[in-house]
């Protein structure tokens, strides 16, 4: 097994961010093929600004369309996934830094996670 040093770790940061963002882009590229399937003939209308859906914006709706094949539905699931990327990556630092016992870069990161779900999180 190899050593887990700094540049292993700022090795496998760099893919975990890769593979989310390919990841979130299939996805999103994915849905947007299905929502222009299911929206064919279908007249847009730029006038009126009309909000995400309630069914869009609570993760346990959204699993349920996507599961139906909503391609809306697949979208918001892909535009998730790369929000979580970046909180992934602060996680795995958390992980990386307690593997190497690093204290002080441990405390950092988890104020930044601590930051970034509060910010995810906290309804207005």
């Amino acid at each position: 097994m190899k050593r887990f040093d700094d540049q292993r770790m700022d090795i496998l940061m760099g893919r975990l961010l890769q593979v989310g963002v390919l990841l979130a882009s299939a996805v999103v590229l994915i849905g947007g093929v299905l929502y222009l399937h299911q929206h064919t003939g279908t007249p847009a209308n730029f006038r009126t600004f009309a909000g995400e859906p309630a069914n869009l914006r609570h993760i346990g709706r959204l699993l349920r369309l996507v599961a139906t094949g909503d391609g809306a539905a697949v979208i918001q699931l892909g535009a998730l996934l790369l929000i979580a990327t970046p909180v992934a990556r602060v996680l795995f630092a958390v992980i990386g830094f307690a593997i190497e016992r690093d204290r002080l870069y441990i405390a950092v990161s988890l104020t930044v996670l601590i930051v970034l779900l509060l910010s995810l999180f906290h309804s207005s």
